[in-house]
């Protein structure tokens, strides 16, 4: 979430966010005026060899759609710490659901599990996050979507070849420009994939001839494992794993970016929860410092990156899986309250002009923020757990 943009970037996506934006500002963004945007691209795709009628029939009713835009910057739930977005993503009726759908598609679990080494628990998890287990798809028209955020300065390079991936769908008779719905950042079906995704990955599970992420379970599923393999998933191997911490450990050895053998950590006294430590490289993960939970987070736990980019919802996301299939509450802890909102931005500038590189100030605690927070209580000399705290804080 601490993606480092240019001045010019970041003050356009800054200007966007107001709610006072007016229609006109906002068809004048980055991508210069809206209609000379679709223009460009119905030229790139006539470029790229698809048909003159292909091109007009999809682009026809496309409109921007300024709703798009204040959702994408009101994502203001992913600042919140892992214990309170883990209670309030996870629910007993997502629990009972999410036992009730493996025991239906019992089937196509196994099937996962056997051709993509992808454990139920892990699509699961996602399935209930994403739709609520297809319940909640979105109503965003998805074309729109795609074309809005194309144009839009934040992340242009992201959505713009989703674009042209629809209309590839589109000609393939699997995409309405005008009917087709789902999340405002233009994903689709049960899982929510985007475009790219589903041309790469999409599978037909039910085995009616088409690739139905909307309405067909075994094709969502079994398309969302196919990604996780394509993306690095490595077979039948653990993602994440509650551990128990000694109270003398080294913390400036935590984090992320710092995997050893499991058998390392339990040489200096971290213990696993339930079952056996994997025999796997894994990285030492305090998401709200020493006193709160911590897990050892496998190889396979960075593929979660790949699907969704916050922290905070991939580590809810990975411990959900482990729910789903048996494991144990988390053991909460007794952590230092955090950092919220502007005390968190107060934090960003003042690690920025000790010359650390947190990425955007924008209040959110990602990767960026943890490793600057880690190597100033280093600095500081006080335990190196990458949980910035009213202490810290204060003492910057």
């Amino acid at each position: 979430m601490n993606v480092s943009r240019s001045a010019a970037v970041l003050a356009c996506a800054l200007a966007l966010s107001s709610p006072a934006q007016s229609t006109s500002a906002m068809d004048q963004a980055c991508g210069g005026t809206f209609s000379q945007f679709v223009a460009d691209l119905k030229s790139e795709a006539a470029e790229k060899g698809h048909s003159v009628t292909a091109i007009d029939g999809f682009f026809a009713n496309v409109r921007q759609d300024p709703e798009v835009l204040r959702a994408d910057r009101r994502q203001g739930v992913f600042q919140m710490p892992f214990t309170d977005f883990a209670r309030r993503l996870i629910s007993q009726n997502r629990i009972d659901n999410g036992k009730a759908n493996a025991r239906r598609y019992a089937e196509v679990f196994d099937r996962m599990q056997r051709d993509y080494g992808v454990s139920p628990g892990v699509l699961l998890a996602f399935w209930a996050f994403e739709t609520d287990y297809g319940q909640v798809q979105g109503d965003f028209n998805t074309l729109n979507a795609l074309v809005t955020l194309s144009h839009d300065c934040r992340r242009p390079e992201l959505f713009r070849p989703q674009v042209f991936a629809a209309l590839e769908l589109y000609e393939q008779g699997s995409f309405d420009p005008r009917t087709t719905t789902g999340a405002w950042a233009g994903e689709i079906g049960m899982v929510q994939m985007l475009p790219e995704d589903i041309l790469t990955n999409g599978v037909d599970g039910d085995g009616d001839g088409k690739v139905s992420l909307k309405t067909s379970a075994p094709d969502a599923l079994l398309s969302g494992a196919n990604m996780l393999r394509d993306l690095g998933w490595r077979a039948n191997e653990p993602w994440l794993q509650e551990v128990t911490v000694p109270s003398d450990l080294d913390w400036s050895l935590t984090g992320l970016d710092q995997p050893r053998p499991a058998s390392e950590w339990q040489a200096m006294g971290v213990r696993v929860r339930e079952g056996t430590a994997a025999d796997l490289p894994a990285a030492l993960v305090l998401p709200q410092g020493r006193r709160g939970p911590a897990f050892f987070a496998y190889p396979n736990f960075n593929v979660y990156f790949e699907w969704n980019k916050s922290f905070v919802y991939v580590l809810t996301a990975a411990y959900f899986a482990n729910r789903l299939e048996g494991a144990a509450v988390f053991n909460a802890g007794t952590p230092e309250p955090g950092l919220e909102g502007e005390e968190m931005k107060q934090l960003q500038r003042k690690l920025q002009a000790r010359g650390y590189d947190v990425g955007e100030i924008d209040g959110i605690l990602g990767a960026g923020t943890r490793d600057a927070v880690q190597k100033v209580q280093q600095e500081l000399g006080i335990p190196a757990d990458a949980w910035p705290t009213r202490a810290l804080l204060n003492r910057l």
